[in-house]
């Protein structure tokens, strides 16, 4: 914009007018200079998925329930997305090891996770109900193990109740949600 007029006052008005315009922002600009100032921001390259490797898995467990706990502990950010697979083992013992059908909870969204960040995932187990050996209400016999393995990004881990106890359910499922920001 060019302020060429001959008065004083005007002059004076237009100065103003494109120091505004120039505070703020530019609206004289338009869209092309917000699309060449997108272009010039240097874009990155999404984080590969995490995998096995770089997570750290632990759990903490209460009556009927779990939850995982995944850190990144590097070299760099990744994405988990997804629901974990779980298994009753029973630590040496083979005929107790149980797969269990994971009833997920939720939808799956990629969780960006930098060096150091978490992510967790929330475990319900069909109820054993009564004391000691319990039963089920289906009128199934529960199923009991001392530990319950895990799978996220490829990777098995282990993980004992917190109780000291055994993991103990009615049926062979357990309800899962999707993997979110910890």
């Amino acid at each position: 914009m060019k302020c060429a007029a001959k008065k004083r006052s005007r002059a004076r008005a237009c100065r103003s007018l494109l120091a505004a315009l120039v505070l703020s922002g530019g609206a004289l600009a338009g869209a092309g200079s917000a699309a060449a100032a997108d272009q010039a921001t240097p874009q990155r390259a999404p984080a590969a998925q995490c995998k096995g490797g770089q997570l750290t898995v632990s759990g903490t467990s209460g009556t009927g329930q779990a939850r995982v706990t995944v850190v990144n502990k590097g070299p760099k950010a990744c994405v988990l997305s997804g629901f974990p697979t779980i298994a009753l083992a029973g630590q040496g013992a083979p005929d107790r090891n149980k797969p269990l059908s994971v009833s997920r909870t939720g939808s799956a969204k990629p969780v960006q996770l930098a060096v150091g960040g978490r992510a967790a995932s929330q475990l319900t187990f069909p109820p054993v109900l009564g004391e000691a050996d319990g039963y089920c209400a289906s009128g199934a016999k529960p199923i009991a193990a001392p530990t319950m393995v895990v799978g996220v990004a490829g990777t098995k881990t282990q993980i004992a109740p917190s109780d000291g106890g055994n993991f103990a359910i009615c049926g062979n499922s357990v309800r899962a949600t999707a993997f979110r920001a910890a």
